[in-house]
């Protein structure tokens, strides 16, 4: 069910893998899930500006989105694990921010589809 959507410079170097599976197992330890139900997309930006563009840092916005009815604490826990973890694996200048949202469970839906 959680799924992390990480908006960031294209130009970034970071190590990917080793991010999601730190976010991966840091959800699971916060909130009732597993490591096999997260899912996270990585999503260069093709452009990006921060401030006034002078300050040559890099952007990198992450989403994570899990099912409503966590409390402010768990998602405020999770909000500072995910930080940490992105400061851990950027070594060059960013704007890092991190948001935890909530899906709807009455609307939510998702199936692993195995195709045609």
């Amino acid at each position: 069910m959680p799924q992390i959507l990480v908006d960031h410079s294209a130009e970034l170097d970071f190590d990917r893998t080793a991010l999601a599976a730190e976010v991966h197992q840091a959800i699971t330890e916060v909130i009732d899930t597993t490591v096999a139900d997260c899912k996270t997309l990585f999503r260069p930006a093709g452009g990006h500006r921060v401030g006034d563009g002078t300050s040559g840092e890099a952007a990198v916005l992450v989403e994570v989105k899990i099912l409503a009815g966590r409390s402010a604490e768990q998602r405020a826990e999770l909000t500072a694990r995910v930080l940490a973890a992105l400061r851990a694996r950027i070594a060059g200048p960013a704007a890092i921010g991190v948001q935890v949202t909530e899906l709807d469970r009455d609307t939510y839906r998702f199936v692993h589809h195995p195709g045609h």
